[in-house]
């Protein structure tokens, strides 16, 4: 007997996920990416999530200024890095289950980008 299979066809099905600060406010790795508070996105996924939120922060690309080699700071992201952050599944009612994907809830800073030289 086999059980229901889950339809994975409909890429933009999208579910809450809730992006919360597990490091303490000493950890160094808060000096490679500033802590954002606590974020809910629409996604596809906890991986995508973090994506998401990522994202909504302020990339090079975006302003007068280039990292070596033209690349983005997407990756380089506190919301990418499993030592800083944790997704946990969002059910609270109050926040939409329908819409674009994105950020939903919380602020998302755009001070990210940080001078290597004083």
């Amino acid at each position: 007997m086999e059980g229901p299979v889950a339809d994975y066809s409909d890429v933009e099905q999208l579910k809450l996920y809730r992006l919360v600060p597990i490091a303490s406010p000493t950890d160094t790795n808060w000096h490679l990416a500033p802590n954002q508070g606590e974020v809910v996105v629409l996604a596809r996924s906890s991986g995508d999530a973090r994506v998401v939120a990522a994202e909504a922060e302020l990339d090079y690309l975006e302003i007068d200024a280039l990292p070596g080699d033209g690349n983005s700071t997407t990756s380089s992201s506190a919301f990418r890095n499993e030592k800083l952050y944790t997704v946990v599944d969002e059910a609270d009612p109050a926040y939409p289950i329908e819409g674009p994907r994105g950020v939903v809830a919380g602020t998302v800073r755009v001070d990210n980008i940080r001078p290597s030289e004083l």
